[in-house]
């Protein structure tokens, strides 16, 4: 194949992927200022009198936070081994078409007072929430050693983006009469499921894109074997008894669970620290995001054309770590600490992020691509579950600062992992191609 011909496979679909990725992040960012009001005094869902506890509250949140990577978990390596024997745009089409179900049921569940639906409307996006994995497969699919890093970097970017949107939309359409900049104000009849039922909108809209914007990406389908329907966990334990995912996915378990229990209580250590209020924590996170888009779109690429994945993600996990512990000691007395560490913490953070996935795709066996991104996806939603689950339990139990030191101990836990184990001579020098022999 000449170079222009791969120059065009590589340059359309990474533009639909990016927007795919973007939407889904716009709308999962969406949801994040409304769960709150799920428990708060004028919530529904009231089962005494008194209504819910803040500690009850928490722990139903908990629960229906965890339940959709529990549910990733168990779908992303069968919608991984679907993709590498159907291709990435139908089964791509079909988990975001679920997603937007899923909103649609959430909606219906906090209008009626449902909890059993806000349940099974996060269980449904989760099990065909695997479109980040076939996303993930499809960059593997038309990237080369030069540009692989940089492509994994703009599904970082997009993450970014969405994340940064994602908030300030989502609580300004929870509500009436909530102003967007001043430019308009939101109706009378706007309320908690009006963010639900714009996801839902939105992923539809994704869904119609990559029907008529998605080329195909994969050129050589696989059809030997069969799809092991629920047998989530032994695919798991299939690649970690694999020579050459065990130390990647060893070492993204602990990153990615070090990340959730930073990311799910960072809120509260802002708000009990620093003094900071839903406004503050907002614009804080927001910077984040632009940082992490710039970081990813930019940085990640620039690195990327010196450095190997394998030898980047032997720094830039304990860098990660490092940041963790600068939170914890940061002075109280004065946010500049907190600001000055964004930068780095972005640096750092994007180039594992980007560049475990790049290794990932990498290290997976020839025609199984798809399988080890499915793998890798779940186990970076495994790793989300307990920090999601205990928060409602232990979050009055311990300091908000406390979390920190968790987080910094098992990303540098990832970090040791990945220094003293991991065997570049497993990764392959070419993308993988479906039907080619292995490389030992």
């Amino acid at each position: 194949m000449n170079s222009s011909v791969e120059t065009k496979s590589a340059r359309n679909p990474m533009l639909a992927i990016f927007t795919t990725v973007f939407i889904d992040m716009l709308g999962f960012g969406i949801l994040i200022p409304v769960y709150p009001l799920l428990i708060s005094p004028g919530s529904p869902f009231r089962v005494t009198p008194e209504g819910w506890s803040f500690t009850q509250g928490l722990i139903m949140l908990g629960w229906l936070q965890g339940i959709f990577p529990l549910c990733i978990f168990l779908a992303a390596p069968i919608l991984g081994q679907m993709s590498d024997r159907y291709g990435r745009r139908p089964v791509l089409a079909f988990s975001i078409f679920g997603t937007a179900i899923g909103y649609a049921i959430f909606a219906i569940g906090i209008s009626t007072a449902n909890i059993p639906l806000l349940f099974v409307g996060r269980a449904l996006d989760g099990i065909t929430g695997g479109n980040q994995a076939v996303a993930q497969a499809a960059i593997g699919d038309v990237s080369t050693n030069e540009n692989r890093a940089k492509n994994f970097g703009m599904i970082g970017a997009a993450f970014g983006l969405g994340f940064i949107l994602g908030p300030y939309i989502g609580g300004r359409l929870s509500g009436p009469n909530k102003s967007f900049y001043g430019l308009f104000n939101t109706p009378d009849w706007f309320s908690a499921t009006t963010p639900f039922w714009f996801a839902t909108i939105l992923s539809l809209l994704n869904c119609a894109l990559i029907l008529a914007l998605f080329p195909e990406t994969l050129k050589q389908k696989v059809h030997n074997g069969r799809l092991h329907f629920g047998k989530a966990v032994s695919n798991v334990v299939d690649g970690f008894k694999s020579d050459r995912l065990r130390v990647v996915l060893g070492s993204a378990f602990l990153f990615n669970a070090g990340f959730t229990f930073f990311t799910t209580f960072f809120g509260v250590y802002l708000r009990n620290n620093f003094g900071f209020d839903e406004g503050k924590t907002g614009d804080y996170f927001a910077i984040v995001g632009l940082f992490i888009a710039f970081s990813q779109a930019v940085l990640v690429a620039r690195v990327a054309k010196t450095l190997a994945d394998w030898k980047v993600l032997r720094f830039s996990l304990f860098g990660t770590s490092l940041v963790m512990f600068i939170y914890f000691i940061s002075p109280t007395d004065t946010t500049l600490w907190l600001y000055m560490t964004i930068p780095v913490f972005t640096f750092f953070n994007g180039l594992s992020m980007a560049n475990m996935g790049s290794l990932v795709s990498r290290s997976a066996e020839m025609g199984r691509q798809g399988e080890a991104m499915g793998i890798y996806s779940s186990v970076q939603s495994l790793a989300q579950v307990p920090a999601s689950v205990l928060v409602g339990y232990i979050a009055t139990s311990i300091t908000s600062a406390t979390p920190l030191v968790v987080s910094g101990s098992c990303i540098a836990a990832g970090g040791l992992l990945f220094l003293l184990a991991f065997k570049p001579k497993y990764v392959s020098s070419t993308p993988a191609a479906p039907g080619s022999a292995p490389v030992h």
